[in-house]
């Protein structure tokens, strides 16, 4: 492919070539956060496009805001890798993927600049508008892939994008003492905590068992909707906020 008109208005065009059809008829229904994790946006830019990385995702956004586009919305781009959510796997193909520049752990975890948390605001809100998005299907690549991937982490700002009209939010229960599940626990009260989390969407086995798997989910949760503290210890304020989403979520609360 030697180009395309981009999908957002506004938004350059550097094709990669890292992309394929959506499998089994599905359309995009799901927007994934990705933070590039790479010294420079230039690099990452060039990593997505460069066909030996076998990587790519559909925009990727600068820090000062500028938006590229490389994979069309319609095909299917390669970001999430091994990932499930709400009990389907093969994420990439119901979901559009965005990758925001930032390095990550390579550079201690740095501020997302205000121009650039703008300019994903604008583009999930277009995204959504046009694909009938859900506000919760806006989601973390840490949600579909917990215990293996972090992005776009603990510093990135979804209040703030939720007050941009992006994704789904609510005020995290403060951290606290009380009752608490953790590693190796076992019992109804784990099975009741697993439910939860599988019902909001999170990929667990609901076993009763508190195991690695659903540590590395509690973990994933927290680092999304209660940052102060990500331990994947299953605490009150963990289980409170988690009640609180699923109370906000529109089929629950109907």
């Amino acid at each position: 492919m030697s180009g395309f008109s981009p999908d957002y208005p506004g938004a350059e065009v550097r094709v990669s070539p890292n992309f394929g059809a959506r499998r089994e008829g599905m359309r995009p229904d799901c927007v994934i956060l990705h933070y590039t994790g790479m010294e420079t946006g230039a690099a990452a830019e060039n990593w997505l496009c460069a066909s030996e990385s076998e990587v790519s995702a559909h925009y990727l956004v600068h820090e000062d805001g500028r938006v590229v586009q490389m994979v069309r919305e319609s095909d299917r781009a390669w970001h999430a890798g091994r990932a499930s959510w709400k009990g389907l796997s093969d994420v990439n193909s119901f979901s559009i993927g965005v990758e925001i520049v930032n390095p990550g752990p390579l550079a201690g975890f740095p501020d997302f600049p205000d121009a650039q948390i703008e300019a994903v605001a604008a583009l999930c809100r277009d995204v959504c508008a046009r694909h009938g998005i859900a506000p919760e299907r806006v989601l973390a690549h840490s949600d579909v892939a917990p215990g293996r991937k972090i992005d776009p982490g603990e510093r990135f700002p979804w209040a703030r994008l939720a007050g941009l009209g992006v994704g789904h939010h609510v005020e995290p229960a403060p951290v606290q003492g009380g009752r608490f599940l953790s590693l190796g626990d076992r019992g109804e009260p784990v099975e009741a905590f697993q439910s939860m989390l599988s019902l909001y969407g999170y990929g667990l086995e609901i076993n009763g068992l508190f195991d690695e798997e659903t540590r590395a989910a509690v973990e994933a949760f927290q680092r999304h909707f209660r940052p102060a503290r990500v331990d994947g210890v299953a605490d009150r304020s963990t289980i409170e906020t988690l009640h609180r989403l699923l109370r906000a979520l529109p089929s629950i609360a109907a």
